[in-house]
């Protein structure tokens, strides 16, 4: 006997559940005819039901399964034409994941035929594969929206004071004693207790996640036994990964995912996602036909003037073509439902600069997706973070994207990295990355706080191994040592990889306070990545995408070193959160503001004069000075009131040789109060030199507050 099957509505997409029944809704404006499949839940190879989706409106199939329930496993089948030459590549004989699925069962196995053509075949992928490809398909699983969230609340952090964390949900909890051993991995074991407890102390308010989406792992990579740690292989954009769940069945992540928002939230910290909305698993031309691909493949993809070929932005084989209306549907559904129903707080997209792409793939900050968000009532409120580049032509956009996006600043990264290994010419170059980027914000009349400043990410080496490594060192991706960035503005400090030469030890501790210090110290939204604060090594790696082991996974087993690397993060972060002039809104104008002592920003040089315009030339500048005040901040508060800080004087010096400085005159009735300095961690809260001098060793950096005398 079929099964009964109603018309429906074509919204929402997905399959939606709505306690009675489920409405399918597909989109596809190359389809003839669209198939929904049913699979066992025990065996989720074997089919037990088939029907087709019996309307169709603008260009959206649908139907009404009543009686059917949550934890229902289900997979597409779309009829159509199967002309690659001419950008289709529709084929019923290969099951499909739903893109709007909001929960995935299962992994692609390599070894089925999900290709839409015969590999090894003499027309590659000219040639069409009749084989079944639903044993090697990870099944779409009906899910109902229900959860208890209680009183949960958005922390809804300002962005001034954002500090943010990035992690990976397995490698910050893998190694974590505190964890239960069965929740380590997983998103439980992220929002345990212990894990929490850590990102209180820290100070962070933000942790910002590697992809959660449901990806695919790589073919080439089970062949060398690696798989694809970092997930930038989407397969989903509604599904939370399984493979981060503590319990493996049918929808059983998106609770987790939900508990663990839940919990983060309690504890006043934010959830953002790194999402990966410019490129699928499907790879290019001669990729697996998985989803998107055979469902319409001329919609969602960017495809090269003769329709065959991808064009690529993002060296992964294809693009997302968010140019196209319903693609861009797509994306924003996927980030209206993880702020609604899995309440996140805000998204970094990946490769961003793909998403601005309209027209003959040139880039625009007006672009029709940004328009959509910015109007959206619901994700206009969210933090969006963009990393502004790809590898197309024109595809570096640091400063290109509009408001209300924040930018990972690669220039940021590069400017603090070279200045502290003791490059030249970059004393005005560090001048604009510490006091908020103004060159590259100030005249779109962006803020400060478009900056997202940071020293390491996950891509790249991490903080202790760039200043152990001058060189990557991937041999364990199995690539010969050819993947991974060349130019990584790292620096031994003398020897390459570990030594228990005391002198090189100490010059990296100190090397890696002085960046740490430098990204606190500086106008913007500073960002860290897991493990950095406590000294975290991958051995020379740069690369570790493929690494689901111990060289990607955060080790919290301390020695004394990484104890006080621990400590020293802990007090800086603390400290930026009670300085009101680390958090300004506005930038800086170099002049006294209301009735203020001091400039809202000066620069000195060591002997105190004020840095004069042919100063900035000079390519040996390594060592100066800037001082802050504290009572010259432009805005008010959130109450309207005025709002008053310490004044900071903060002495940099690069330069491989102690130099003295001479200190910028306090207020009357203050004194200058040494809080930090890199050279000695044990320094603080100690009154400056009567003589108005202080001598900052070589590699190193100081900072005075202005107390009352």
């Amino acid at each position: 006997m079929s099964r009964e099957v109603w018309p429906g509505r074509s919204w929402p997409r997905g399959a939606t559940f709505d306690g009675s029944g489920v409405n399918f809704s597909v989109f596809s404006s190359v389809a003839t005819r669209v198939e929904v499949c049913l699979y066992d839940s025990a065996n989720p190879s074997k089919e037990t039901e088939r029907f087709d989706l019996p309307e169709v409106t603008d260009n959206v199939f649908h139907g009404y399964v009543p009686g059917l329930e949550p934890g229902t496993l289900y997979g597409l089948r779309v009829h159509g034409p199967y002309e690659p030459a001419q950008g289709h590549r529709c084929n019923p004989h290969k099951l499909l994941v739903d893109p709007y699925a909001k929960a995935l069962y299962g992994e692609v196995d390599w070894r089925q035929p999900v290709f839409g053509y015969p590999l090894g075949h003499a027309q590659q992928d000219l040639a069409k594969d009749e084989r079944d490809s639903a044993a090697g398909m990870p099944k779409s699983v009906v899910v109902s929206d229900f959860f208890d969230w209680g009183n949960d609340r958005r922390p809804d952090v300002p962005w001034r004071k954002t500090v943010l964390y990035e992690a990976h949900v397995r490698g910050l909890t893998m190694r974590h004693p505190g964890v239960p051993e069965h929740l380590r991995g997983t998103y439980a074991g992220l929002g345990s207790p212990v894990i929490i407890e850590h990102l209180q102390k820290l100070g962070v308010t933000s942790v910002e996640l590697l992809p959660v989406h449901a990806f695919a792992d790589d073919s080439f990579l089970g062949d060398k036994k690696l798989s694809n740690f970092w997930g930038y292989n989407t397969l989903g954009y509604f599904a939370p990964e399984q493979y981060y769940a503590s319990r493996k069945t049918p929808g059983a992540a998106v609770a987790e995912f939900k508990a663990m928002v839940r919990s983060l939230h309690a504890a006043g910290i934010e959830v953002i996602l790194d999402v990966v909305y410019n490129h699928t698993c499907e790879g290019n031309h001669l990729g697996p036909t998985l989803s998107l691909k055979g469902i319409d493949n001329a919609a969602y993809y960017w495809l090269m003037p003769e329709k065959r070929h991808y064009l690529d932005f993002t060296g992964c084989g294809n693009s997302v073509n968010a140019s196209n209306p319903n693609t861009a549907r797509l994306i924003v559904d996927s980030l209206r439902y993880w702020v609604n129903e899995m309440h996140v707080d805000g998204f970094r997209f990946d490769l961003a600069t793909v998403l601005g792409r309209t027209g003959e793939g040139g880039f625009e900050r007006s672009a029709a997706l940004f328009q959509i968000i910015h109007q959206d009532p619901v994700l206009a409120r969210t933090k969006l973070i963009a990393e502004p580049w790809d590898v197309g032509l024109g595809g570096y956009q640091v400063g290109g994207f509009p408001a209300p996006w924040r930018e990972w600043n690669g220039k940021y990264r590069d400017a603090l990295r070279r200045y502290w290994k003791g490059d030249e010419n970059l004393a005005g170059e560090m001048g604009n990355r510490l006091t908020g980027n103004a060159d590259l914000y100030a005249e779109a009349r962006r803020k400060p706080q478009a900056s997202i400043n940071f020293v390491t990410a996950h891509d790249g080496f991490t903080l202790h191994d760039l200043v152990t490594y001058s060189h990557k060192h991937n041999e364990a991706n199995g690539e010969h040592n050819r993947d991974g960035a060349d130019d990584n503005q790292s620096w031994n400090c003398g020897v390459e990889g570990e030594t228990d030469k005391a002198d090189i030890v100490a010059l990296r501790e100190r090397q890696k306070r002085n960046l740490l210090a430098s990204l606190f110290l500086s106008t913007g939204i500073p960002m860290i990545v897991a493990g950095d604060e406590m000294g975290r090594t991958q051995g020379g790696n740069n690369n570790a995408y493929c690494q689901d082991n111990d060289l990607s996974y955060v080790d919290w087993n301390l020695d004394e070193r990484r104890q006080k690397l621990l400590e020293f993060t802990r007090k800086l972060i603390h400290f930026r959160h009670g300085q009101p002039v680390l958090q300004r809104r506005r930038f800086f104008k170099g002049a006294h503001l209301w009735d203020s002592e001091h400039k809202d920003l000066t620069w000195f040089r060591p002997d105190g004069t004020e840095m004069k315009a042919e100063d900035w030339q000079k390519p040996f500048t390594r060592s100066l000075a800037f001082l802050l005040g504290g009572d010259a901040i432009p805005t008010p508060d959130e109450r309207g009131q005025r709002i008053y800080g310490d004044a900071l004087l903060i002495l940099l010096n690069s330069h491989h040789e102690p130099v003295s400085f001479k200190l910028a005159p306090a207020a009357p009735g203050q004194r200058w109060e040494l809080q930090l300095y890199t050279a000695d961690d044990t320094r603080s809260a100690e009154p400056a030199p009567a003589n108005g001098k202080f001598e900052v060793t070589g590699r190193a950096l100081a900072v005075f507050r202005q107390v009352a005398d």
